[in-house]
């Protein structure tokens, strides 16, 4: 099976201590975010589980530690974009982040490791030519670290549009020119872009439009063919594989004025008020005689007459 860490809230920039602490314990509780009395517990074994599907704007938290993973399969999805304190108020310095990347493939190998440059808006400050300047001077710096990009424009969800006053979505020409762009920087750094959930025009720049959590994408990282059964799509418009999820939302403490995984910071407060490194949850604890905690179904979807890439 695959468990994701990164859909609901950063956990390796915010929640490492907490997450090596489930490593060690071998299990994890997780509240269902609609129905806060069932709690699924996840073991957290390499015989089981097939991969750790880890998306951050920080790994370098997680770096000393990484031997206690080292048994399981992984793939990175590491953010890196050009914005400022006004959109991302507490995210770690861009050239530290990068710096912590590099680290991590050199840790991990770099097969096992994707930039994301998302989500791209467009205003005065943040230009067309801005974003390809910045894109570039981060491709460069990223060469031979990491052998494939995600990009993927802003969504305008209403939480969205509460907290990013003035946002717009960008307008197709717009996205058109920046993928061109970026798939020509891409590929001149030894990169292979991608975009997830964007449609399909992009493909004639020879973007790669299937999605960033597919199969395909976890087969390559842990170097082991896969037999995954049939699941409900999280979204119409990928193929990513996107449950199991054992983050929570409003916990995430970046801050990001375009963030879709928090109400708002006043909801993110008090969530990590309740935040224990030593309890099964990422938030709070068991509650007695309100909990249906269920085990898991879980079996490795590894191909055992596969043969590895």
């Amino acid at each position: 099976m695959i468990i994701n860490l990164g859909s609901r809230t950063d956990i390796p920039a915010f929640f490492s201590e907490w997450f090596y602490n489930r490593v060690d314990e071998g299990f994890v509780c997780v509240r269902n975010p609609y129905y806060q009395e069932q709690v699924t517990k996840y073991i957290l074994d390499p015989k089981v589980v097939d991969c750790l599907v880890f998306c951050t704007k920080n790994p370098q938290p997680m770096l000393d530690k990484l031997d206690k993973i080292s048994k399981f399969g992984q793939l990175w999805f590491v953010t890196i974009t050009p914005y400022g304190k006004d959109i991302e108020p507490y995210v770690t310095d861009v050239n530290d982040v990068l710096d912590s990347f590099k680290k991590l493939s050199d840790a991990v190998g770099a097969e096992k490791i994707i930039w994301r440059y998302d989500p791209i808006f467009v205003n005065e400050d943040y230009s067309i030519e801005r974003h390809i300047e910045e894109f570039s001077n981060m491709a460069q710096k990223l060469n031979g670290y990491t052998q494939e990009c995600i990009i993927s424009f802003i969504d305008l969800y209403e939480k969205t549009k509460k907290n990013f006053k003035g946002v717009r979505a960008v307008k197709l020409f717009e996205k058109e020119f920046l993928a061109q762009n970026f798939s020509d920087i891409a590929f001149r750094n030894n990169m292979k872009l991608k975009t997830c959930a964007e449609g399909v025009e992009f493909a004639k720049y020879g973007i790669d439009i299937d999605g960033c959590i597919t199969k395909k994408v976890i087969e390559r990282a842990i170097a082991k063919r896969l037999n995954i059964p049939k699941l409900s799509q999280a979204r119409q418009e990928c193929n990513c594989i996107l449950g199991n999820d054992i983050g929570v939302y409003n916990t995430c403490r970046h801050g990001c004025l375009y963030c879709y995984a928090n109400y708002d910071s006043v909801a993110v407060k008090n969530n990590l008020k309740k935040h224990d490194p030593t309890s099964p949850f990422l938030i709070g604890n068991y509650q007695k005689g309100f909990d249906v905690v269920k085990n898991a179904e879980q079996f490795s979807f590894v191909d055992l007459q596969g043969k590895l890439f």
